[in-house]
């Protein structure tokens, strides 16, 4: 390659570079404007805070589709799934158990957690806006799987049991970038109502199960 052809490729590889750059740079300035547009656009209100909308690594990680999924961000996955698996806690005692039709009523229930909530009211889990779950209910989400059968399916191993705890715990512990939200974790739900859900899911009596 000639003298002149060389300087004229390594000008062109400069200069593709430095555009690479600037659109980095613009791109960079444009996120922390959405950022701080999406922050100035919420406020404090009743039990909400808008602290609650700042987002910890697993949240920052799963928000960038470079990251949440493909070979880039697969260290990062790996290691946020190892991070929240250390999170779960066991229910006291070991009784992980407790009564489905309790259950039931957690799973239909959406409240909780809202602005317009006080502090004292029952967190709901809303398990009907994302899974199938009975057969006699004819409206449900299918952001997540049909849950019917689940224990018929699975069985009621202890190795079942924990694995179902710790997927409504802290479901990032299994799948960085789930979108079950992180129930036990964020405390949306008590252990009484984790065990009762926990029964409707493996209770040969539960509807779940017929």
């Amino acid at each position: 390659m000639k003298t002149a052809q060389l300087i004229a490729r390594v000008a062109s590889v400069c200069a593709l570079s430095l555009a690479g750059v600037s659109a980095n740079a613009q791109n960079a300035q444009t996120v922390a404007a959405m950022d701080k547009a999406i922050v100035g656009s919420f406020r404090s209100e009743g039990i909400v805070s808008v602290e609650s909308i700042k987002q910890d690594e697993t949240q920052i990680v799963c928000s960038d589709p470079k990251l949440a999924t493909g070979k880039a961000g697969e260290k990062r996955r790996a290691a946020i799934e190892k991070e929240n698996m250390e999170t779960i806690r066991p229910p006291y005692e070991g009784v992980y158990l407790g009564d489905w039709k309790e259950g039931e009523k957690v799973a239909q229930s959406g409240r909780g957690a809202t602005w317009t909530d006080k502090s004292s009211t029952v967190n709901g889990g809303g398990c009907y806006n994302c899974h199938q779950i009975s057969k006699a209910e004819i409206s449900y989400g299918t952001i997540g799987p049909s849950l019917l059968g689940y224990g018929k399916t699975r069985g009621t191993t202890q190795a079942i049991v924990e694995y179902t705890w710790g997927k409504i715990y802290n479901a990032k512990a299994y799948n960085a970038c789930s979108a079950m939200p992180r129930i036990g974790h964020f405390n949306l739900l008590t252990v009484k109502q984790m065990q009762d859900v926990m029964a409707l899911l493996l209770d040969p009596a539960s509807p779940v199960n017929q």
